[in-house]
């Protein structure tokens, strides 16, 4: 039996960057921790079962030394300039997979004859907040009195959703790498994302959030496209100092956005006890109530000290009541994974012949014909 000379270093290392317990691989690697420790060595099939275990590519466990990871787009979850943590293969593998339906997408507009989106890289951080809010008001038809009509937050945000993917952004909303449920998104380590392009603007929005918190962050992402900046987001609503220029004025945006302070002002009523008014506000502009937080305080309605505990307080009720999500429809959450645009483009290239269905499978993240078929159904190019 021929054995694979892997480094234990970089066993261990692999290990550790997924963020997987030595005894939570044992069961499958009986002999994982004599690997580790260099006492013998896995062979060379067993050297790659353990790679896809842990995520990563099988080359990495020949190596002398770990690779440096860099995230291939600008990271923007820092504070006081220090980057907040080493990504995780669950975020490098959703970037490159969202990077390469990007690139897809962008050559399906090129030979489609499509024009670049003039929004994209139209404003810059000099602009004022509600000066760019109101424009991306007028461009997505952002109504704020649709929305409180809407019965639900999952409603409105599909609203949301809708409105952008319209205006030729492709929004993903997905809380796991792929199709792999047991691959889950930490919405500790980002947020979401956005990959500027003329032709081929994308957000994405980790799913595994709140309803009402990936509202925001759609709103947040939107502004980067706005301001032409591909970024990792990760900085939450809060109006907290210590964070780039360009975080602080997307969140600006998409506060203004959400949530005009012209029509919080005539919303609001005096003397109402906050948690009265938290829930009445956030039901009728449909956000978390953290953003209605940051937005009493912007209107003067709050101080910074009751903000400030009222924040911590907030943050840990809904911490409570966080809960995963229950998955609903298989071929209406797949298809919000990937986007509408995305689906519905790459599904009739397919059919057309121009897109293999092997690359059309991988970049859905799907395996059978039938399923694919169903997801054209469901974006509404089949019948």
């Amino acid at each position: 039996m021929i054995r694979a000379p892997v480094n234990p270093g970089l066993l261990r290392w692999t290990r550790e960057r997924a963020g997987i317990a030595q005894e939570d691989l044992t069961a499958k690697f009986k002999k994982l921790p004599a690997w580790e420790d260099g006492l013998t060595q896995p062979t060379l099939k067993q050297a790659e079962a353990f790679a896809r275990a842990v995520h990563a590519p099988v080359g990495y466990l020949f190596l002398s030394k770990p690779p440096e990871e860099a995230l291939p787009i600008p990271d923007f979850r820092t504070f006081a300039g220090r980057a907040v943590t080493r990504p995780s293969p669950n975020l490098l593998d959703m970037i490159y997979a969202c990077q390469e339906r990007q690139s897809w997408y962008r050559d399906f507009a090129r030979v489609a004859g499509a024009s670049d989106i003039d929004f994209v890289g139209s404003a810059s951080v000099k602009t004022s907040p509600e000066t760019v809010a109101a424009r991306m008001r007028e461009t997505l038809g952002f109504d704020p009195d649709a929305r409180r009509e809407c019965p639900t937050w999952t409603d409105a945000l599909r609203l949301f959703i809708c409105q952008a993917d319209d205006a030729g952004v492709l929004v993903m909303v997905s809380g796991v790498v792929m199709s792999n449920s047991r691959r889950r998104l930490d919405p500790d380590e980002f947020r979401g994302f956005a990959l500027c392009d003329p032709l081929a603007p994308l957000v994405f929005v980790n799913g595994r959030d709140t309803k009402a918190a990936q509202m925001f962050t759609l709103a947040h992402e939107l502004a980067h496209i706005w301001l032409g900046a591909s970024a990792l987001s990760n900085l939450g609503v809060a109006p907290r100092p210590g964070f780039r220029n360009e975080e602080v004025w997307c969140n600006a945006v998409a506060a203004e956005l959400l949530v005009p302070l012209e029509a919080l002002q005539s919303d609001l009523r005096r003397n109402e006890a906050l948690p009265d008014a938290l829930a009445r506000l956030a039901r009728i502009f449909k956000v978390s109530t953290l953003v209605i937080l940051r937005r009493l305080l912007d209107a003067g309605w709050l101080n910074r000290e009751r903000f400030d505990t009222s924040w911590v307080q907030e943050n840990q009720r809904l911490r409570k009541l966080a809960q995963a999500g229950s998955g609903g429809d298989f071929y209406r959450t797949t298809v919000a994974r990937v986007g509408w645009r995305f689906t519905r483009a790459l599904v009739v290239s397919t059919l057309e012949g121009q897109t293999l269905y092997r690359d059309a499978f991988r970049m859905l993240g799907v395996r059978k014909t039938e399923t694919f078929n169903n997801l054209g159904r469901e974006a509404g190019v089949m019948g």
